[in-house]
């Protein structure tokens, strides 16, 4: 089942995004089970979050591979919210 994992950075945590991207990185490649993702931007183009669609058994799935992702590890996000989505388009 996909679920969208929307998760917003802290103000002021660009450092702790770009510190911790190899890893966010290496961790999705790892775990196989990323459809699509890719950072919210501001008006600007600067990164404050992240869209990460996953591709999982279920809800619980969702949550655990969130809370291990290097970005939540190193305290990056200020909320997460994760959703079950549907695709329909694309």
């Amino acid at each position: 089942m996909l679920y969208a994992l929307i998760a917003r950075d802290k103000a002021g945590a660009l450092d702790v995004r770009k510190a911790n991207r190899e890893a966010h990185l290496a961790y999705i490649d790892e775990t196989g089970v990323v459809a699509q993702a890719g950072p919210l931007l501001d008006d600007d183009g600067g990164m404050i979050g992240s869209l990460v669609i996953l591709d999982v058994a279920d809800m619980d799935a969702a949550q655990a591979w969130a809370a291990q992702d290097p970005y939540a590890r190193a305290g990056l996000f200020e909320s997460v919210e994760i959703v079950a989505w549907k695709k329909v388009i694309g």
